[in-house]
């Protein structure tokens, strides 16, 4: 087996308490990046900056999340993981108790609410390359521990919201970003004290240097390349699309809580799926998750049936499914099939893409569905990402990649 495979161990103790410590750190930071578009979209439409205020603050995080990814995944791999996701979460705590602190003291101006969230977003571009990393130094079994990790986000995904509109309806904004910024102190804490194996940092190359041996490990794997142009069309056109559509339709046909029970089945489903995730293993991962693609393809279909308030539920329940299946099986074959010097700035690379091509398709949904119509818009877009599942079982780079462990079983 060489350096760029890493074959997960199976039947090993996966709640040691380095993963402990990780666990903690990941689930009180994902409960908090939940909690934040409800205490922030309240907060500026409170101060009475209008849904354009809210656009600018929620993009200007996104925007600068995009742009520094790829800054991210080298700083990583020249400094280590840990130091740059401690170091993040320490500037993400500094900002968003001092929102805390603005919005509890007064009405904070738009410009200073979007610069700050444009600076988390830098400390987030940080922190995210280490979160594929670290998954191989915290745990023996990588797919056990991505199908645990994921079902932590999912059920983040559901109680965040939740909790967040609980505590902004009686307390106010000031206080969810108190509790926000306290989950990155605890996160933190928890990654300081890790107890990890020395890893060796890149030095000697200049930083462009390093970004361009990023690029062609990139390039150089078929498998991997040929996954993210799929998902160009699948990420923009079916995930990135059918989000603000299927919000909009669903408010519409039914209610406005009727699409919070919905989104609630999405992330309960996640959390089923990472559960399948960590039982169902195969010597083909991206013929294996080409079926996530296809049960996620369901989401945007839902909207354009008319449904039911069960048939939602249900539906989107299963979207969860593939979605967190795809995710788990996706995370686990590039943290065992990149050599582990690589991994923070290829992972960038492919972060940043899917975050590019889905803050496309939100952007194109309104002038797209004015063309085509809604519903029409939605079928199209299940049907295309029917066709991008398929795709991962025709083109030959990614039906015959072999997982890591079958890779090192014929070696032995």
């Amino acid at each position: 087996m060489t350096s760029a495979t890493r074959a997960p161990r199976t039947g090993t103790t996966l709640w040691t308490a380095n993963f402990r410590l990780y666990f903690g750190a990941r689930t009180t930071s994902l409960l908090g990046d939940a909690m934040l578009p409800v205490a922030l979209s309240v907060g500026v439409l409170q101060a009475g900056y209008g849904a354009t205020g809210v656009g600018y603050a929620l993009g200007s995080w996104m925007a600068a999340l995009a742009l520094c990814m790829l800054f991210g995944g080298v700083l990583a791999d020249r400094f280590t993981a840990r130091r740059m996701m401690i170091l993040a979460d320490l500037v993400r705590f500094v900002i968003q108790a001092g929102l805390a602190a603005l919005f509890a003291l007064g009405t904070p101006s738009l410009v200073v609410i979007v610069t700050l969230q444009f600076l988390s977003g830098v400390a987030t571009a940080l922190f995210q390359p280490g979160v594929a990393s670290l998954v191989p130094q915290v745990s023996d079994d990588i797919q056990r521990g991505n199908g645990v990790l994921r079902i932590a986000e999912s059920m983040a995904g559901v109680l965040g919201p939740a909790l967040a509109g609980v505590l902004v309806s009686t307390s106010g904004p000031s206080v969810v970003f108190a509790i926000y910024s306290a989950t990155y102190a605890i996160s933190a804490a928890c990654l300081f004290a890790l107890r990890l194996i020395p890893t060796p940092t890149v030095s000697g190359t200049s930083f462009l240097r390093q970004l361009a041996e990023g690029w062609q490990e990139f390039r150089s794997r078929s498998w991997l390349w040929s996954v993210i142009t799929i998902y160009l069309f699948y990420g923009c056109f079916v995930i990135g699309l059918s989000l603000p559509i299927a919000a909009e339709l669903i408010t519409t046909e039914l209610n406005s809580t009727a699409l919070g029970v919905g989104m609630a089945a999405l992330g309960l489903g996640g959390a089923l799926g990472g559960t399948l995730a960590i039982r169902v293993r195969g010597n083909r991962p991206l013929a294996l998750g080409s079926i996530g693609w296809a049960l996620f393809a369901i989401y945007p279909l839902v909207p354009a049936l008319h449904p039911s308030l069960l048939v939602l539920v249900v539906g989107w329940a299963v979207a969860g499914i593939g979605l967190a299946f795809w995710s788990v099986i996706w995370a686990t074959t590039v943290q065992t099939q990149i050599p582990s010097e690589m991994l923070n700035r290829v992972y960038a690379y492919d972060v940043a893409g899917s975050l590019v091509c889905m803050a496309l398709g939100r952007s194109l949904a309104g002038p797209l569905a004015s063309v085509t119509g809604e519903r029409p818009l939605m079928v199209f877009a299940c049907v295309l990402g029917l066709i991008c599942a398929a795709l991962l079982l025709v083109v030959p780079a990614t039906r015959r990649l072999r997982s890591a462990k079958a890779l090192s079983n014929n070696v032995g």
